[in-house]
């Protein structure tokens, strides 16, 4: 792998620009800071769960995230509705794998979706990646577990196994389409201190990959300008409240100088 610099300045400048709007079927615990997310970097996030509008919703969309987190029957349903809609249009759809690992509930609608619509990113921490893999492996709740093998080849196993962008999330996050492998190291470790972070990461990449149609470099995009922000908040902050409210205020004033020198991405 080789450090790289990728525009990624110039996505958010188009975000920033053409405003698209991302559809959320998304955690109920995280919502206000995944719509927060994307507003802050110049989206339009719409919060629409409801079965008898989302297909409407997705069609006038420019992606769709879904996120299991606080998954419900009917709330599955409104994601299959919502994603076939978006797959009709060719948008992009992001699936947060949220607690794979933790409940065979979960497990079985993340299958169940990834088999009756089209998933074009698939996202999760490595425990949440390796279960869908078809690897036995127990999610702590909503956090990882310890997976101690190679996470590059389970994120290319993953990506070949279900034709998508696979994003695995952690000190390191790894991306992959099969082809091309990103390796995003930007971030800080008061991010796990802060519950959402995660499910913002998916709002980010959902309005990253809204308006670029290579998606390995959407999320490589998306992950380091998140971060960087995250970076930024920890200076001369003491604990994860005001880290919090600060990575809105430094992913709104991020800037071209800041993301090129900041940024950690290799290929």
């Amino acid at each position: 792998m080789k450090k790289i610099k990728v525009d990624a300045y110039k996505l958010l400048r188009k975000i920033r620009q053409d405003q698209p709007l991302v559809h959320h079927l998304t955690n109920w615990v995280t919502i206000y800071d995944c719509a927060n997310i994307v507003k802050v970097m110049g989206g339009s996030p719409v919060m629409a769960h409801a079965k008898e509008e989302v297909a409407q919703m997705s069609a006038i969309a420019s992606a769709l995230v879904l996120n299991i987190g606080t998954l419900t029957l009917d709330f599955i349903q409104a994601m299959k509705i919502a994603a076939r809609s978006a797959n009709r249009k060719n948008i992009p759809v992001l699936l947060d794998a949220c607690g794979a690992g933790a409940t065979s509930l979960r497990d079985n609608k993340c299958f169940e979706l990834l088999k009756e619509v089209k998933i074009n990113i698939l996202k999760g921490n490595a425990s949440e990646i390796a279960r869908l893999s078809g690897e036995h492996v127990m999610t702590k709740g909503v956090d990882a577990s310890g997976i101690y093998g190679n996470q590059l080849k389970l994120a290319k196993r993953v990506a070949k196994k279900f034709s998508c962008t696979v994003v695995i999330t952690g000190k390191t996050d790894i991306i992959t389409d099969k082809n091309k492998i990103y390796l995003v190291k930007n971030g800080h470790p008061m991010m796990a201190n802060v519950v959402g972070t995660g499910c913002m990461a998916s709002s980010v990449i959902g309005a990253f990959a809204a308006v670029e149609p290579d998606l390995a470099l959407a999320c490589a995009s998306g992950l380091s300008c998140f971060e960087i922000a995250a970076e930024l908040a920890a200076i001369n902050t003491k604990g994860p409240g005001a880290f919090k409210e600060k990575i809105f205020d430094c992913l709104f004033n991020l800037d071209k100088k800041t993301i090129d020198k900041r940024q950690k991405i290799e290929r």
